[in-house]
């Protein structure tokens, strides 16, 4: 993960998942994050972040004609889909860094560099 935390420190996911747990811990909310209530909970979470996006059309990389308003409720919505995904992915035992590391591995395997540019995706 990219980002620097207050004095510097990396933002990392072990970090977040740390976070995440105390968060839960501290507010006695572990028994409501089964993975099927945190699945259903980031699934709103992303149609939050997409009713940002609905009404827009297409937008250019950097959102150069965006509010800062816009920008920041949109940071706070990717924050909140990104915190349940790093939620779920710990209650569910899954390393998520060691599981995108692979699957970044697994679709260089599927989609080799040809030289032409390669196909959308």
């Amino acid at each position: 993960m990219t980002g620097l935390k207050e004095g510097g420190e990396r933002v990392t996911l072990d970090l977040l998942t740390k976070k995440m747990d105390d968060f839960a811990r501290e507010r006695d909310w572990e028994r409501f994050h089964s993975p099927r209530n945190l699945l259903l909970a980031l699934v709103g979470e992303m149609g939050e972040l997409s009713e940002i996006f609905q009404w827009k059309g297409e937008v250019p990389k950097g959102l150069p004609n965006w509010k800062d308003e816009e920008k920041q409720h949109l940071g706070e919505e990717l924050s909140d889909v990104l915190l349940y995904l790093v939620r779920l992915s710990d209650v569910c035992g899954v390393d998520l860094g060691k599981a995108a590391l692979r699957k970044v591995e697994l679709n260089a395997l599927k989609y080799p560099v040809n030289g032409d540019g390669g196909s959308k995706k």
